[in-house]
This record gives structure tokens, sequence and C-alpha cells, in this order.
């Protein structure tokens, strides 16, 4: 993995982390099956992984997130932890965090993080615009993706009693190293 995708990725993990958090003092259960804890270590380690096709794509082409969640399947066996990965650009169904919460914290996570600077959605898909919006396809589909993160934001500032779009994320002063 490229150093500047290590470090971005680490900061959409403390992100991710933060949700997790707020979800487990709110009362829910990320994954019933598992202790709070251990659900938070599994968004947080999803997050961390969520570009790990990233660099391998930008040499040889494909999908960073089908290449990268095929990977995680395959070292780690565990399909929410995959899940994270591959969705985490676009996700496919209901915005349900009560049944979906992985996947979608690591969407927002990463909607929130500009290579590596917390950044509001707004501005993060201005520059997604800026940098790829290159043709009437790629605009649309940046467009869609934007207004499914900030509905998402809506989702889990409701269900998490925060206003997302509000909130500092300032990763409790933890210096994101390289």
């Amino acid at each position: 993995m490229l150093p500047h995708i290590r470090r971005h990725s680490a900061l959409v993990a403390a992100v991710a982390t933060q949700l997790a958090e707020l979800a487990v003092a709110a009362g829910h259960q990320i994954a019933p099956d598992m202790p709070p804890h251990d659900t938070v270590r599994l968004v947080r380690a999803s997050a961390l992984l969520h570009d790990l096709g990233k660099t391998y794509c930008i040499a040889h082409g494909g999908n960073h997130c089908q290449v990268g969640a095929a990977w995680a399947m395959e070292c780690t066996s565990n399909p929410r932890l995959a899940q994270g990965v591959l969705h985490h650009v676009y996700w496919p169904g209901p915005l349900d965090p009560q049944a979906h919460f992985v996947p979608l914290a690591v969407s927002y996570s990463d909607k929130r993080v500009r290579h590596e600077e917390i950044v509001s959605v707004e501005e993060r898909f201005t520059d997604f615009l800026h940098r790829y919006g290159h043709t009437p396809q790629s605009r649309e589909h940046i467009h869609r993706t934007w207004r499914q993160a900030r509905e998402l934001e809506n989702i889990l500032s409701h269900y998490l009693g925060v206003p997302l779009h509000e909130y500092p994320f300032d990763c409790r002063r933890l210096v994101v190293g390289a």
C-alpha cells in the first residue's frame, strides 16, 4: 500500500472507530453475536483495509473495492469485514445502520476524509468532481454517490443521536502515523 493511501486509511479508521464507539455508547448492537469491544475492532479493521486494493489497481487496473474485498475475505475469512471494503464507495441496498453498520460506517468515514484531512461531505465531493468529473457519466456517478452520502449522514446522525455534519472527529488528538 502506498504511504499516502496507508495514512488516508488510518484516518478513515479513526473516524469509523469513533462512529462505532458512538453506536455502542448509544446502546446499539452493531453485531448482536459479538461483544461491543469486538464490534468496534471489526469496524476499525474494515476501515483500515478499505483501500487495500487501491495500489494494485493503480498499477494494473481493476476495481479497487472488489480486489481489496477479495483479499480481505481470503486473508480473514470474515464477510462482515470484507463487506466494508467492498461497499465503501457506494452501498447498493437500504441505508439501514442497524442491519449494515460496518459497511455504512466505513463508507461514511471515507466520505469525510479527503486524502489525509477530515472534511465535510460537501468538501470531499467537490474535490471528487474537480479531480474525476471529466465526463457526463462520471459526474452523474459522483452526484449519485454524493446524494447517498448526504442521506447516510442524516440517517447515521439520527441513529447515533449526534449531528455528524458538525462532529469534529478530532480522533482524540491521536497522531495518525505513516
